[in-house]
């Protein structure tokens, strides 16, 4: 593998195949400085999804196999990272650079994010932060301590934008046991200090100057075990407003800019008593009384606009015992008794005001229940546990009607949705269970569920009815064997699933029935088998066998053998290629040779040299008209030295190329391919640097320095 051809702005770096030593020699030529470097690569290896090239005993590059793109550079040991070296992304970004032993991060180091700005800096043990290091965003130190199991433990220090905001201990990432908060309206004074639990303040005293605030200038408290237990706010004439002594007292809590948040007493540094919290357009939100800081006893809750929501009795904070809740507009939707914040006993009522249900739980059971009609009359009933019903939602809409035994949902169940059928089939215990349908804007399915997942046998449709799926589920997914369909009702696959993939054994078909690929799947896709394809005309294009990402096989254009061997990746690897007569016209072995590639018969598609399954070196490119569309050097399958660039077969430019851009020296032509229309620098694709544009007569237009493609404004 020959991927790792690198360029930089003032460097070619080229590889020459020494195949009876099977050494790889590396030339870098500097334009600059116009000499010559000469590297021996003694090894290369290939990994999977990657592969090294060795430039000496320890040192070396980690590739990536599909996109040949630098993933790693630096010391190695046995094929894997060891010493210091430096990680790259996708993007070709600096990820990491430090030390490692044993192929994981270990000792110290720098992980970067986007354009090599650091997040992380510090001590690496196995892979993860262990020891000391710092953590910094937009370039800005947020943290430096201690770590431990890739998580903050120890003691630490925290900034934000610069500025020092808590100093202590923590553990497992939070803040834990002693620490000390800095107040950023007045430097160097502590806003809290005393212990933390989990990333909250828990025990000891805090201070707090609030400049902004409308009403409250200062505040100084004290919490025990995450209590409020001494307070004292004061105005900006000083006066005590707020004020707390052992747990105990009455507040008013203000918002910022004004108006009250919520007002009520405190007892043992919880809320004990009467209650109200207010929304932020004054308007009431809550009333009622706290026992040990949950609500317990009446209480009312309003919209924000002030409508009634709910009038009743909570326990625990949850609504128990009696009360009424409240339609938007303030119409009764139910009065009874709750437990535990669910209906226990009660009347459910419509949004016209008519009595829709009389209703009784027991243990979360359905137990008894009379259904209504307009005239009052019941229409359906459950007694004790057992019956026919329907439910409606809000707006009247009917969303569930089946039957229950002992207070369940049990036998046959249609579920609505906006007046849709979107379920239909068996219910056990409140479960889907058994055979049923379900109907959604993808389509239908019908078949077995289990514990309200499709288990068993079943059938997937199309929005237009037509079956695309039959076959075994588990567990929600498509688990087992198994066909699939095209829109036109043809199969497309059948075989083995694993968790909604195909995974196993199994074949493909094109329309006619014809068996396209044979073999083993894993995570949905192809692992080993073997394949046929055909062109639109059913034509044979491709026929061998598959193993993972290598092909072996032959490939044909318009029906007539075009190339036959081994391809990895999906380019061509290892064998030979034909003309129309059927004889050898190029060779390739191990991706490098000189091939040709057609768009049709005798309809030339690039001719020229490969290395690594690529084109690289010389070579030409033809349109679909045959005309000439480019010639010159390649690196990786773009333009990248000196080469020419035509359009219509006349020329448009000619020069130099760096990564399939116009970079270096070159000249552009107007559309008759011979008058001179630009020569001079050109950076990534743009003129930039000292050229000269001309009119097409010849006379010159524009003399001197480019930037981004633009003249200069003389200042």
């Amino acid at each position: 593998m020959l991927g790792n051809i690198k360029s930089k702005p003032n460097f070619q770096e080229v590889f020459s195949f020494l195949s009876e030593k099977r050494l790889l020699k590396l030339v870098i030529y500097n334009k600059q400085f116009q000499n010559k470097l000469e590297k021996r690569l003694i090894d290369y290896k290939i990994m999977s999804g990657k592969y090294i090239i060795y430039e000496g005993t320890n040192q070396g590059k980690i590739y990536d196999d599909i996109s040949h793109k630098l993933i790693y550079e630096g010391e190695l040991l046995k094929g894997k990272k060891n010493g210091k070296g430096k990680e790259y992304d996708s993007t070709g970004n600096l990820i990491y650079e430090g030390e490692y032993l044993n192929g994981e991060r270990h000792g110290k180091g720098k992980k970067s994010i986007c354009k090599g700005m650091i997040e992380y800096e510090g001590d690496y043990l196995n892979g993860i932060r262990q020891g000391k290091g710092k953590e910094f965003s937009d370039s800005l130190l947020t943290f430096e301590g201690e770590y431990k199991n890739n998580k903050r433990n120890g003691k630490g220090i925290e900034y934000d934008d610069g500025k020092l905001i808590f100093e202590g201990e923590y553990l497992n990432g939070k803040r834990n046991w002693k620490g000390k908060e800095i107040d950023d309206n007045y430097k160097g004074h502590s806003e809290f200090e005393g212990e933390y639990l989990d990333g909250k303040r828990w025990n000891g005293f805090g201070k707090k100057h609030k400049l902004n605030h409308k009403y409250i200038k200062f505040k100084e408290y004290e919490l025990k075990n995450g209590k409020l237990w001494n307070l004292k706010e004061y105005d900006s004439n000083n006066n005590i407003i707020n004020e707390l002594i052992d747990g105990n007292g009455f507040i008013k809590k203000f918002r910022k800019y004004g108006g009250i948040r919520y007002e009520g007493e405190y007892l043992n540094g919880e809320k004990n008593g009467k209650w109200k919290e207010y929304y932020n357009n004054d308007k009431l939100e809550y009333e009622g009384e706290y026992l040990n800081g949950k609500k317990n006893g009446k209480w009312k809750e309003y919209r924000y606009k002030g409508i009634l929501l709910f009038d009743g009795e909570y326990l625990n904070g949850e609504k128990n015992g009696k009360g009424k809740l409240y339609y938007n507009d303030g119409e009764l939707k139910y009065e009874g008794e709750f437990i535990n914040d669910k209906y226990s006993k009660g009347k459910i009522y419509n949004v016209n005001g008519r009595l829709k249900y009389e209703i009784e739980y027991r243990h979360d059971l359905l137990w008894n229940m009379k259904e209504y009609d307009d005239n009052n009359n019941i229409v359906n009933e459950v007694i004790n546990g057992k019956g026919f019903i329907r439910e409606y939602n809000y707006d009247d809409y009917l969303v569930f009607e089946g039957e229950y035994s002992n207070g369940k949902k049990n036998g046959i169940w249609k579920i609505y949705h906006f007046g849709n059928v979107i379920y239909e089939g068996e219910y056990l215990n409140n479960k889907k269970n058994g055979k049923g349908k379900e109907f959604d804007y993808k389509g239908i399915y019908e078949g077995e569920y289990l514990n309200d997942k499709r288990n068993g046998k079943g059938r997937e449709y199309d929005e237009n009815g037509k079956l695309k799926f039959e076959g075994e589920y588990l567990d929600g997914k498509r688990n087992g064997k198994g066909k699939e369909y095209n829109s036109k009702g043809l199969i497309e696959y059948e075989g083995e699933y694993l968790d909604g993939k195909r995974q196993g054994k199994g074949k493909e078909y094109k329309e006619d029935g014809t068996v396209l690929f044979e073999g083993e799947y894993l995570n949905g896709e192809r692992l080993i088998g073997y394949m046929k394809e055909f062109d639109r005309k059913s034509r044979l294009k491709f026929e061998g066998e598959y193993n993972k990402n290598r092909l072996k096989g032959k490939h044909y254009v318009e029906g007539i053998l075009e190339f036959e061997g081994e391809y990895l990746y999906e380019k061509k690897f290892d064998g030979v290629g034909y003309d129309i007569n059927g004889n050898v016209i190029y060779e390739l072995k191990n991706g490098t040779g000189k091939v040709k590639e057609y768009h049709y018969i005798n309809n030339l598609k690039f001719e020229g040299e490969y290395i690594n399954s690529r084109k690289n070196g010389k070579g030409k490119e033809y349109d679909s008209e045959g005309l000439i569309e480019y010639e010159g050097e390649y690196l990786n399958d773009k333009y990248h030295g000196k080469g020419k660039e035509y359009f219509c077969g006349k020329l448009h430019y000619e020069g130099e190329y760096l990564n399939g851009k116009k970079h270096g020296n070159g000249r552009l032509y107007f559309s008759n391919g011979k008058t001179l229309n630009y020569k001079g620098g050109f950076f990534e694709g743009s003129k930039n640097g000292y050229g000269t544009e001309y009119y097409k007569d010849g006379r010159i237009k524009f003399k001197g320095e480019y930037s981004f493609g633009s003249p200069k404004e003389e200042k």
